[in-house]
């Protein structure tokens, strides 16, 4: 089938989805934009809030067993005073980064507000990113008062203290409201092509970068939307016949409506046929006793 009839001097730009990326998008080596949300600066400052609460509770609560058996273990004040400096060293590093590594960035607060410490590449965080994190926020948290952790992650997009920048991490919102994409039919200027057209299967990369370019087109430029969809329809050209004489993104919509609804139609019917079958397929044999 000739593909002449959709061609141009157009070539595919891989990188232009990149360029035309949303800001909290990552598009990862598949080619697959994931949306991938920072925490609020407020959610931030709630979740770390909460936190401070359960680690120093905890390590009050300690204080009061200390000294409340003090007498009976006959701890002396020497003794006293270095379990209280190593419960607030775990109070402040050890219980956090145990806390964060062991939950792959969750904490109490986190949980609260829907958040999770990851890397800046989406992925769990480790020991190493949770024990950066709890060093440094012995100066900027504890240090300040959370005052320099409030100015540097109102400087930046993502909301980071400064500790997430030096173990480059950042807190991802996970309670994110889910988006409905609508579904959209083969476009009325092609309705009556797509009546008798011959659509067959396409290989599922190219399917699935159609539907991937079918449900961003809005977010790309004008020039980089017609030439990825210029490079598209002339891929998926080879399994359509006849080609209409269309836009290439009006053609190549079409044809994704109609593999889906035809798809559609042939599960629907084979699910009719086993339902059909299912007495012949489930029952006994004819004058076999059920014991069962």
């Amino acid at each position: 089938m000739a593909r002449a009839t959709l061609s141009s001097d157009a070539a595919l730009n891989t990188d232009a989805i990149a360029h035309d990326e949303r800001p909290n998008e990552l598009i990862i080596g598949e080619a697959v934009a994931l949306d991938l949300r920072p925490t609020s600066f407020i959610l931030r400052a709630a979740g770390a809030a909460i936190d401070f609460i359960a680690y120093f509770g905890g390590y009050l609560l300690l204080l009061w067993v200390l000294f409340s058996v003090a007498d009976s273990l006959r701890l002396d004040d020497a003794m006293l005073t270095a379990l209280s400096v190593v419960g607030l060293a775990a109070a402040i590093v050890g219980v956090p980064t145990a806390v964060e590594t062991l939950t792959q960035g969750k904490s109490l607060g986190r949980l609260a507000v829907g958040a999770r410490i990851v890397r800046d590449d989406g992925g769990a965080i480790g020991f190493r990113h949770a024990l950066i994190r709890a060093f440094t926020g012995i100066f900027e948290i504890f240090g300040t008062l959370g005052g320099g952790a409030a100015i540097v992650a109102l400087l930046n997009s993502r909301s980071r203290r400064l500790g997430d920048l030096v173990a480059g991490t950042y807190s991802q919102n996970e309670r994110v409201a889910q988006e409905v994409r609508p579904v959209y039919g083969v476009p009325y200027q092609l309705h009556a092509w797509s009546l008798t057209a011959d659509v067959a299967r396409m290989p599922d990369a190219l399917a699935r970068r159609i539907a991937q370019f079918l449900s961003q087109a809005g977010a790309l430029t004008p020039a980089t939307r017609q030439r990825l969809a210029l490079d598209l329809a002339n891929e998926a050209a080879a399994y359509v016949s006849p080609l209409p004489a269309s836009d290439p993104e009006l053609f190549i919509a079409a044809v994704a409506s109609v593999r889906r609804d035809r798809e559609r139609a042939a599960l629907e019917q084979e699910k009719r046929g086993l339902e059909r079958l299912a007495p012949t397929l489930t029952g006994m044999p004819r004058g076999f006793p059920d014991r069962g």
